[in-house]
């Protein structure tokens, strides 16, 4: 919303691609579509200036917003005017510009630039600078450089700054003065975490943490901060935790009274809203699956929420605080056919460690089953909109979505199982996941494919270089075939913080060479789809043209699905329509089934 609550901001590719869109904020019903504006992103970002990220300013005059230049990893920020002005970039001449948080006052945008330059063999390589830049006139103060460097949060004057840095899996934040230049640590060292992120309070002197550190799941902590220039800092307090739950989202009351809280437990969200001066939390009905983002609407009776659920696409409704039924606002019209509700199984890994995971059966199940991995690592399987996998079950296809060790949503012991050396246990939960499909009735075990994307690609290569006996085919969509490459390929500033995730190749080179499915390719005997986006940054084209000239020089049966305009994203919702139904045909046609 725009904070004085008149206007919704929100990110549609309605039109296509993914571009911002603004309009009244009815006080009832939904929005009405013919009062959207579609805002000019300019030449910003080319020709495909994909909207993904947005922030008002504090006045509302403004919109900054992240774009992905068709999808790629090379982000701008540019400020745009709600009511249709011109866009201005912020840093035009950087390689690379990431959205961090406005100042109070709106003089000030939080940023980090990016380059592609560098020493591949420093600990510095794909560090970000994080700067203010005053958008009045351009001018900028340097924050500090780290890796994934970001502004999280500008106190309400202007003085104090919370920035965070480190690699994945070992975040930490930072509290900066710009007038004395103090910086103390407010969490971080040894072991980090997996995520950090920060905001100050609608009271001065208390900074809301919302983080995995020091503990084994994310909560929100409350920082009791000293007066400007004063170097104490009560340790993090404990305000939201849950056993065996994380918290996924965090939205502060303006009032400063209250926190609306997205909970992730077992794979579905619950919504409570916290009272941020002790008392009893009170939980809400949540509306959908999977709950994406939510916030306090300015009535101060009710939240818009977003999110999605199987077989209903994103959307956003209007949510009463105090007990009610939703009312939409955007979006969430069902599909056709009904898409089955996934029901959640648990099963052991070959070592005895408990994995979970989703199945989708289809009505009129083929025999044909297929395998989808998803990426990350540091990403989960959830039971929400998947137009993929539905289009699939619709076919008569049974899959099974797992969630291997290095999954999220179980905790950071889990999240971290395959780190470096252990990712050939991620391999072997793969096998046993396939055997677990493999054993369902509706399933014929010589007609099962393996399936994945970015992460779960390179888990799809990697289970069919191990244990080709037990595949009918493969999908490799934008997936790593040889972590040498990727790590020379791909930009510093994933390089650098993707050490600590796969290995690090100035000392662990010969742990990703024997990881790398690409060394070992003579061994895929099934056929192969792989689709990569030509203007792939993160996982670069070349890896997917390895992988297609190493089986075509040999005769094997594989195919290469370029998408021309898309990233390691596929932004274009007829791009991913018909890559969708290019996938949905081939696991057909490899399993000699009919469709359902």
């Amino acid at each position: 919303m725009s904070p004085d609550g008149t206007r919704l901001a929100w990110i549609s590719d309605l039109t296509g691609r993914p571009r911002l869109h603004v309009a009244p904020l009815p006080a009832r019903g939904p929005i009405d579509l013919d009062t959207a504006t579609v805002l000019d992103t300019g030449g910003v970002g080319g020709q495909h200036p994909d909207v993904t990220a947005l922030a008002w300013s504090p006045d509302g005059g403004r919109i900054a917003v992240q774009i992905a230049p068709s999808g790629g990893d090379r982000t701008r920020v540019a400020l745009l005017d709600p009511d249709g002005g011109p866009p201005v970039e912020i840093a035009p001449a950087a390689t690379a510009v990431v959205l961090g948080a406005w100042a109070p006052t709106g003089r000030w945008l939080g940023i980090t630039v990016l380059t592609d330059t560098g020493d591949p063999d420093s600990d510095t390589y794909g560090d970000g600078t994080a700067c203010l830049v005053d958008v009045r006139d351009g001018s900028s103060v340097v924050l500090g450089t780290g890796q994934a460097a970001l502004v999280q949060a500008i106190s309400a004057d202007g003085r104090r700054v919370v920035l965070r840095t480190g690699r994945r899996g070992e975040r930490g934040l930072e509290l900066v003065d710009l007038h004395t230049g103090s910086r103390d640590q407010l969490i971080g060292g040894p072991g980090g975490a997996l995520n950090a992120t920060a905001r100050f309070g609608a009271a001065p002197g208390t900074l809301w943490v919302h983080t995995d550190a020091d503990r084994e799941r994310s909560a929100l902590l409350a920082v009791a901060l000293g007066q400007a220039g004063d170097e104490l800092i009560a340790p993090a307090r404990p305000v939201a935790v849950r056993p065996g739950a994380d918290l996924d989202v965090v939205a502060l009351d303006p009032g400063g009274a209250r926190a609306a809280l997205v909970w992730n437990t077992g794979g579905r969200s619950e919504i409570e809203i916290a009272d941020l001066r002790g008392g009893r939390p009170q939980r809400v009905l949540v509306p959908c699956d999977v709950v994406t983002n939510v916030s306090f609407a300015r009535d101060d009776a009710s939240l818009l929420v977003a999110g999605h659920s199987p077989g209903i696409p994103p959307h956003v409704v209007r949510l009463p605080v105090r007990g009610g039924a939703a009312t939409p606002l955007l979006g969430g019209a069902p599909v056709a056919p009904v898409t089955p509700q996934p029901e959640p199984v648990v099963f052991p890994a070959e070592d005895g460690l408990r994995l979970t995971g989703w199945l989708h059966r289809p009505p009129s199940p083929n025999g044909a089953g297929l395998l989808w991995l998803h990426g990350g690592p540091e990403s989960e399987e959830r039971p929400g909109w998947a137009p993929l996998l539905h289009e699939l079950v619709a076919a008569g296809v049974t899959v099974l979505t797992p969630n291997v060790r290095g999954s999220s949503g179980r905790g950071r012991t889990f999240a971290r199982l395959d780190d470096g050396p252990l990712r050939p246990s991620s391999i072997t939960d793969v096998r046993a996941a396939t055997r677990l499909l493999a054993g369902i009735p509706d399933v014929a075990p010589d007609r099962v494919v393996v399936a994945g994307r970015s992460y779960g690609g390179f888990l799809t290569l990697a289970a069919m270089v191990r244990f080709p006996e037990l595949y009918a085919g493969g999908v490799d969509v934008c997936g790593i075939a040889d972590l040498v490459a990727f790590h020379a390929g791909t930009e510093p500033w994933i390089a650098g913080p993707a050490r600590t995730e796969y290995g690090d190749p100035r000392t662990d080179r010969a742990l990703l060479e024997e990881l790398s499915p690409l060394h070992r390719a003579d061994r895929i005997g099934a056929p192969l789809l792989v689709v990569h986006g030509d203007h792939d940054t993160n996982v670069p084209l070349g890896q997917a043209l390895a992988v297609h000239a190493a089986l075509e020089a040999r005769g094997a049966p594989v195919e290469l699905l370029r998408m021309a305009d898309e990233g390691h994203e596929v932004h274009d919702r007829h791009t991913r329509a018909a890559t969708n139904d290019r996938i949905v045909r081939w696991v057909i046609e490899v399993t000699g089934v009919r469709p359902g």
